[in-house]
Protein backbone atom coordinates (compact mmCIF):
# COMPACT_ATOMS: atom_id res chain seq x y z
CA UNK A 1 0.00 0.00 0.00
CA UNK A 2 1.28 3.32 -0.68
CA UNK A 3 1.34 6.13 1.45
CA UNK A 4 2.34 9.81 0.79
CA UNK A 5 4.79 12.10 2.86
CA UNK A 6 3.04 13.75 5.68
CA UNK A 7 2.19 16.75 5.07
CA UNK A 8 3.57 19.61 7.25
CA UNK A 9 -0.02 19.93 9.44
CA UNK A 10 0.06 15.74 9.63
CA UNK A 11 3.83 16.68 11.30
CA UNK A 12 2.84 19.19 13.52
CA UNK A 13 -0.32 16.98 14.99
CA UNK A 14 1.87 14.01 15.50
CA UNK A 15 4.81 16.08 17.31
CA UNK A 16 1.99 17.67 19.71
CA UNK A 17 0.70 14.26 20.48
CA UNK A 18 3.78 12.77 21.07
CA UNK A 19 4.70 15.42 23.17
CA UNK A 20 1.73 15.57 25.12
CA UNK A 21 2.53 11.74 25.84
CA UNK A 22 5.59 12.49 27.34
CA UNK A 23 4.82 14.97 29.54
CA UNK A 24 1.91 12.71 30.77
CA UNK A 25 4.34 10.12 31.65
CA UNK A 26 6.42 12.10 33.50
CA UNK A 27 2.91 13.32 35.18
CA UNK A 28 3.10 16.89 34.43
CA UNK A 29 -0.35 18.23 33.21
CA UNK A 30 -0.90 19.06 29.59
CA UNK A 31 -3.52 21.54 28.69
CA UNK A 32 -4.44 22.53 24.98
CA UNK A 33 -5.42 26.04 23.76
CA UNK A 34 -9.24 26.59 22.47
CA UNK A 35 -8.99 27.78 18.97
CA UNK A 36 -6.52 29.04 16.55
CA UNK A 37 -3.82 31.71 16.75
CA UNK A 38 -1.74 31.28 19.97
CA UNK A 39 2.23 31.15 19.66
CA UNK A 40 2.07 28.15 22.36
CA UNK A 41 0.55 24.61 21.32
CA UNK A 42 0.50 23.64 24.30
CA UNK A 43 0.86 24.24 28.03
CA UNK A 44 2.35 22.23 30.89
CA UNK A 45 1.66 22.71 34.52
CA UNK A 46 3.49 22.74 37.37
CA UNK A 47 2.12 23.31 40.26
CA UNK A 48 0.01 26.61 39.88
CA UNK A 49 2.41 27.59 36.88
CA UNK A 50 1.61 27.80 33.41
CA UNK A 51 4.86 26.51 30.63
CA UNK A 52 4.13 27.92 27.13
CA UNK A 53 5.30 25.23 25.01
CA UNK A 54 5.45 25.74 21.32
CA UNK A 55 6.18 22.36 19.66
CA UNK A 56 7.99 20.99 17.04
CA UNK A 57 8.87 18.06 14.59
CA UNK A 58 12.37 17.43 14.34
CA UNK A 59 14.31 15.51 12.36
CA UNK A 60 17.86 13.62 12.52
CA UNK A 61 20.18 15.14 10.06
CA UNK A 62 23.53 13.91 10.25
CA UNK A 63 24.01 12.91 13.99
CA UNK A 64 21.73 15.85 15.50
CA UNK A 65 18.11 16.88 15.98
CA UNK A 66 17.08 19.61 14.10
CA UNK A 67 15.42 21.94 15.80
CA UNK A 68 13.70 25.26 13.83
CA UNK A 69 12.86 27.80 16.08
CA UNK A 70 10.95 30.10 13.55
CA UNK A 71 7.73 29.64 11.67
CA UNK A 72 6.61 30.32 7.97
CA UNK A 73 3.30 31.99 7.26
CA UNK A 74 1.70 32.30 3.97
CA UNK A 75 1.37 36.18 2.99
CA UNK A 76 0.92 38.19 -0.27
CA UNK A 77 4.22 38.27 -1.08
CA UNK A 78 4.92 34.64 -0.32
CA UNK A 79 5.88 32.49 2.93
CA UNK A 80 6.95 34.69 5.89
CA UNK A 81 9.16 33.52 8.55
CA UNK A 82 8.76 34.86 12.26
CA UNK A 83 10.07 33.92 15.29
CA UNK A 84 9.33 33.44 18.87
CA UNK A 85 9.95 35.67 21.59
CA UNK A 86 10.06 34.91 25.96
CA UNK A 87 6.82 37.51 26.01
CA UNK A 88 5.05 34.39 23.37
CA UNK A 89 6.38 30.93 24.49
CA UNK A 90 8.27 29.48 27.46
CA UNK A 91 10.04 26.58 25.86
CA UNK A 92 10.20 24.51 22.64
CA UNK A 93 9.58 20.90 22.93
CA UNK A 94 11.30 19.01 19.99
CA UNK A 95 9.83 15.70 18.50
CA UNK A 96 12.50 13.34 16.63
CA UNK A 97 10.35 10.67 14.94
CA UNK A 98 13.48 8.86 14.03
CA UNK A 99 14.43 8.40 17.95
CA UNK A 100 10.88 8.38 18.68
CA UNK A 101 12.01 10.87 21.50
CA UNK A 102 11.34 14.02 22.73
CA UNK A 103 13.37 17.44 23.72
CA UNK A 104 12.74 20.35 25.85
CA UNK A 105 14.72 23.97 25.15
CA UNK A 106 13.56 26.98 27.67
CA UNK A 107 13.46 29.79 25.35
CA UNK A 108 15.98 31.80 27.59
CA UNK A 109 18.72 29.86 26.20
CA UNK A 110 17.56 30.10 22.97
CA UNK A 111 16.14 33.11 22.40
CA UNK A 112 16.63 34.97 18.92
CA UNK A 113 18.36 31.80 17.16
CA UNK A 114 16.67 30.34 13.71
CA UNK A 115 17.57 26.83 14.75
CA UNK A 116 19.29 24.92 17.32
CA UNK A 117 21.49 21.18 16.54
CA UNK A 118 20.92 19.21 19.25
CA UNK A 119 23.70 15.97 18.85
CA UNK A 120 23.58 12.71 19.23
CA UNK A 121 26.55 11.20 17.57
CA UNK A 122 29.89 12.81 18.17
CA UNK A 123 31.85 15.23 15.69
CA UNK A 124 33.69 14.05 12.79
CA UNK A 125 36.46 16.39 13.94
CA UNK A 126 36.47 15.23 17.50
CA UNK A 127 35.00 18.72 18.49
CA UNK A 128 33.41 19.08 22.20
CA UNK A 129 33.13 23.12 22.63
CA UNK A 130 30.05 24.70 21.86
CA UNK A 131 28.20 21.24 21.17
CA UNK A 132 24.41 21.21 22.38
CA UNK A 133 24.23 16.91 23.71
CA UNK A 134 20.68 15.73 23.03
CA UNK A 135 20.38 13.75 25.96
CA UNK A 136 21.03 16.67 28.23
CA UNK A 137 17.50 18.06 26.81
CA UNK A 138 15.42 14.99 27.22
CA UNK A 139 12.11 15.17 28.82
CA UNK A 140 13.83 12.51 31.10
CA UNK A 141 16.15 14.86 32.45
CA UNK A 142 14.17 17.87 32.67
CA UNK A 143 13.37 18.89 36.74
CA UNK A 144 10.48 20.04 36.15
CA UNK A 145 9.60 21.70 39.54
CA UNK A 146 12.73 23.69 38.93
CA UNK A 147 11.58 24.91 35.65
CA UNK A 148 8.49 25.96 36.92
CA UNK A 149 10.14 28.28 39.40
CA UNK A 150 12.37 29.89 36.15
CA UNK A 151 9.64 30.22 34.01
CA UNK A 152 7.48 32.19 35.86
CA UNK A 153 10.64 34.56 36.94
CA UNK A 154 11.92 34.63 32.80
CA UNK A 155 8.15 36.02 32.39
CA UNK A 156 8.20 38.06 34.66
CA UNK A 157 11.54 39.87 34.01
CA UNK A 158 10.70 39.98 29.99
CA UNK A 159 7.44 41.84 31.82
CA UNK A 160 9.42 44.88 33.19
CA UNK A 161 10.47 47.72 31.32
CA UNK A 162 14.10 48.22 30.39
CA UNK A 163 15.19 45.25 32.70
CA UNK A 164 13.96 46.76 35.81
CA UNK A 165 13.76 43.34 37.48
CA UNK A 166 11.08 42.33 39.51
CA UNK A 167 8.54 44.24 41.79
CA UNK A 168 6.02 41.43 42.53
CA UNK A 169 6.42 40.13 46.46
CA UNK A 170 6.38 37.14 45.63
CA UNK A 171 9.34 37.12 42.99
CA UNK A 172 11.67 39.54 45.00
CA UNK A 173 15.01 39.04 44.68
CA UNK A 174 15.87 37.05 48.15
CA UNK A 175 13.66 34.19 46.65
CA UNK A 176 16.44 34.06 43.89
CA UNK A 177 18.85 31.27 44.34
CA UNK A 178 22.47 32.04 45.13
CA UNK A 179 23.75 28.59 44.25
CA UNK A 180 23.28 26.55 40.93
CA UNK A 181 24.48 23.00 39.08
CA UNK A 182 26.47 23.43 35.96
CA UNK A 183 23.13 21.89 34.31
CA UNK A 184 20.58 23.74 35.06
CA UNK A 185 22.89 26.73 34.50
CA UNK A 186 23.75 26.12 30.95
CA UNK A 187 19.88 24.95 30.28
CA UNK A 188 18.85 28.39 32.00
CA UNK A 189 21.44 30.26 30.96
CA UNK A 190 19.94 33.78 29.40
CA UNK A 191 17.43 33.56 32.04
CA UNK A 192 20.61 33.92 34.51
CA UNK A 193 22.68 36.24 32.08
CA UNK A 194 19.80 38.76 32.37
CA UNK A 195 19.22 38.16 36.08
CA UNK A 196 23.46 39.10 36.53
CA UNK A 197 22.91 42.02 34.48
CA UNK A 198 20.01 43.03 36.92
CA UNK A 199 22.57 43.01 39.77
CA UNK A 200 22.37 39.53 41.23
CA UNK A 201 25.08 36.88 41.42
CA UNK A 202 25.49 33.50 41.17
CA UNK A 203 27.73 30.86 42.59
CA UNK A 204 27.59 27.75 39.98
CA UNK A 205 29.11 24.26 40.96
CA UNK A 206 29.94 20.93 39.16
CA UNK A 207 30.15 17.49 40.58
CA UNK A 208 29.43 19.74 44.03
CA UNK A 209 32.33 21.50 43.84
CA UNK A 210 32.55 25.58 42.97
CA UNK A 211 33.04 25.85 39.30
CA UNK A 212 32.78 29.42 38.27
CA UNK A 213 30.58 32.82 39.40
CA UNK A 214 28.48 35.12 37.57
CA UNK A 215 27.63 38.19 38.51
CA UNK A 216 26.79 41.98 37.22
CA UNK A 217 29.26 43.95 35.19
CA UNK A 218 32.06 45.46 37.16
CA UNK A 219 31.86 42.71 40.57
CA UNK A 220 34.64 42.10 41.66
CA UNK A 221 36.34 38.78 41.73
CA UNK A 222 36.44 36.50 44.53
Amino acid sequence: MFVSELTTDEKGNIAEQAIALAASRLRVQVLRPIGEGSRYDLGFVIGCKLIRVQCKWSPLREGCVMVRCRRARRAREGLRAAGYTTDEIDAYAAYCPSLDRCYFLPIGQFDGQRAVQLRVSPARNAQRGAILLASDYEFGQVDWHALGAVAQMERASGWQPEGRGFESPQLHSSSIPEAVGAHIFRNHFGWYMQQAAAGHTFEVSRRGRPFARLGPPGSAAP
